[in-house]
């Protein structure tokens, strides 16, 4: 469903990501694990376009993007079958939270506003947040701000959600309902990639785990593969700093 190859992103002379490759299989849900600074934020923003990699080609939907060569239309239809949800949120602070989560599919989709509010309505009551349709961001906990930024990733029905750590700018007692509510769209048959520090729930969540450093791939398979029977010495030093401390 997603195919990614030989992917290369540089900031001046920094490799971030150093000749990526992957295959995503449609419901499947990919995590990126890895220390700070290893290029999984990056190669999300790459596939939606937030950054523009320098070299290689993704295939989405049975459409194929050259980076190389991309055009401003092709950026545009990319981004269409994608939605993000990013650790800060990111919602307009002066709309409400149905009109947060309306306004890319009346800006972006171009549909009709009452099949927007129809479909907003839908996706808050999937998070559980129908009840807050007319308040404001400020009014709400950090956990419900995200669980906002989820309903308005799936109200575009996009291919592939993509979530960058979603849970690192909440308080721990607000991360909870917000792996329920990623959990429940991964349940949904819904293409998830991720990438979080929350290691119990990558075992849990995952179809796959990718372990990277440097801007490369160092290691992939089944949670349980990677968790517990890793063989590459840099993953299980990751590993035991990050989550046998808590097992």
């Amino acid at each position: 469903m997603l195919n990614i190859e030989n992917l290369n992103l540089s900031f001046g002379d920094h490799k971030v990501l150093d000749d990526i490759s992957l295959e995503v299989k449609k419901g499947e849900v990919i995590t990126f694990i890895g220390p700070s600074g290893t290029g999984k934020t990056s190669l999300l923003r790459c596939i939606n376009l937030l950054e523009k990699p320098e070299s290689g080609r993704i295939t989405l939907g049975g459409d194929t993007y050259d980076f190389s060569s991309i055009t401003k239309k092709e950026t545009l239809a990319l981004r269409r079958k994608t939605a993000m949800v990013f650790q800060q949120y990111n919602l307009f602070k002066n709309k409400t939270v149905l009109e947060n989560v309306m306004d890319a599919q009346i800006v972006v989709q171009k549909k009709p506003k009452q099949a927007a509010h129809d479909k907003s309505m839908e996706e808050l009551t999937r998070v559980g947040l129908e009840g807050k349709a007319d308040a404001y961001p400020h009014q709400l906990s950090g956990g419900q701000q995200q669980r906002v930024s989820i309903a308005r990733a799936l109200a575009v029905e996009p291919e592939v959600i993509l979530f960058d750590e979603p849970t690192s700018a909440l308080d721990p007692e607000l991360v909870g309902e917000v792996l329920k509510a990623i959990g429940e769209v991964a349940d949904s048959g819904m293409t998830i990639i991720l990438v979080t520090h929350e290691m119990s729930f990558a075992k849990d969540i995952s179809d796959r785990v990718i372990f990277m450093d440097q801007g490369r791939v160092a290691e992939e398979g089944p949670p349980e593969q990677i968790f517990s029977h890793s063989e590459n010495a840099r993953t299980q030093q990751f590993l035991r700093k990050f989550y046998t401390t808590t097992h």
